[in-house]
């Protein structure tokens, strides 16, 4: 098969690690021709250019800036993706026949892309569904379903709901998403709807006491506590305030050590707690290496997952799967309509309390002190990563529809 994928990833390789270029590498490895087109931000200022690997190609298509940017340029750029999209399918790989596309969300404006190439070539497409918008945004309180914002809202959705309609299949993170989707789209056809959740291709992590140590030696990080790592994005969607009451409320915890690694909007407001409270069992980064992060994630005894508690979607974070990937336990404090919590609780592979119960959260992390009981949660971490997480897995759901 011709595979196209369409993603916001900015890649150079399949040889990195990820949901997207795991899956994708799994295609490849499984023989099928695989283009992917790739996205680079106007500031980096490298002009459009296709790499061909043999096996896959991928375009490096310049578009406007999306991240790190204000509003009104985030806003224009977003909404000339999909002709961008369509441009470089038509200018690049016209000679091609593409039999399947697959593309996830965010971004909802790809859905003309989409459109045309199964048009052109009689594709069949596959959706994976990561993000809900608009209606993340509604429960944020960053868009409004009413007055002039409402007409804002008003087109995103129509685009989602094109996007949806057109999508052969639609694989969602988990039962919770399928669920959410049925119900708030019942004209799709609920035979196409099915999890097809995030997922990797596991790497085998040694754990070396050694090089723990040294990790931690060089970074100021005790190595007699129990160091609790949250690592990924700051912004409005990890419910950050509760995040701070939390490193309040164990500011005396002698047992405990708190890392957070991560940038975005709501990196600084923690930065301003912390330079106010000089808290001393807390370390915030916002870059680290490459090498000394992954060894850091690897060093840590449990993970970390944070969602703002206003969330009427179910969101599925991908973090997730670094914990589970280096035999970490997960403490998530999420909203009560996402199912992370529910299954991290059922494979016993961590603890879930909803954001903003503080004592629930405590009485959490006093328990995950345990040497023991860490143990046993972290073995089995790796062992339901590798019976339900894997890309090989979500090769076989998407597949299963083109034997």
């Amino acid at each position: 098969m011709n595979v196209l994928f369409l993603t916001l990833l900015d890649f150079q390789t399949l040889e990195e690690s990820g949901i997207y270029t795991d899956l994708m590498r799994e295609f490849v490895n499984n023989q099928h021709k695989v283009y992917i087109i790739s996205p680079t931000e106007k500031r980096k200022q490298q002009p459009t250019k296709l790499i061909n690997k043999g096996t896959y190609q991928i375009l490096k298509l310049q578009i406007g800036n999306t991240q790190k940017t204000n509003m009104i340029e985030k806003g224009i750029s977003t909404l000339t993706l999909e002709s961008k999209f369509q441009r470089g399918i038509r200018d690049y790989f016209s000679d091609v026949k593409f039999d399947l596309v697959i593309y996830s969300t965010p971004p909802i404006t790809l859905q003309k892309a989409v459109s045309y190439v199964k048009e052109r070539d009689n594709a069949k497409s596959y959706l994976l569904l990561k993000d809900i918008f608009p209606q993340n945004a509604i429960d944020l309180g960053l868009m409004k379903k009413t007055g002039a914002k409402g007409l804002l809202y008003k087109f995103f959705r129509a685009k989602e709901k094109i996007l949806y309609k057109q999508s052969d299949y639609i694989g969602c993170m988990s039962q919770a998403n399928v669920d959410f989707l049925i119900n708030n789209n019942p004209e799709l056809v609920h035979q196409h709807i099915e999890i097809c959740p995030n997922s990797i291709e596991p790497q085998v992590i040694k754990q070396d006491e050694n090089n723990s140590n040294n990790i931690k030696i060089k970074y100021n990080i005790p190595t007699d506590k129990t160091v609790f790592i949250y690592g990924g994005n700051l912004g409005k969607p990890q419910g950050v305030d509760f995040l701070i009451e939390c490193l309040k409320a164990n500011k005396s915890n002698k047992n405990v050590y708190f890392i957070i690694a991560g940038s975005g909007t709501e990196f600084n407001k923690i930065q301003s707690f912390l330079d106010q409270k000089k808290i001393n069992n807390v370390q915030l980064f916002s870059q680290l290496p490459k090498e000394d992060y992954e060894l850091l994630v690897n060093s840590c005894d449990v993970g970390l997952i944070f969602l703002d508690r206003r969330f009427t979607i179910p969101n599925f974070p991908s973090r997730l799967l670094s914990y589970m990937q280096a035999s970490m336990p997960v403490l998530a404090a999420t909203d009560s309509n996402t199912d992370i919590g529910e299954i991290i609780e059922k494979g016993n592979f961590g603890r879930w309390c909803e954001s903003g119960d503080l004592q629930m959260f405590n009485k959490h992390v006093q328990e995950l002190c345990s040497n023991n009981i860490r143990k046993v949660m972290g073995d089995n971490s790796r062992l339901y990563l590798e019976e339900n997480y894997t890309s090989k897995h979500s090769y076989n759901i998407i597949m299963k529809h083109f034997k």
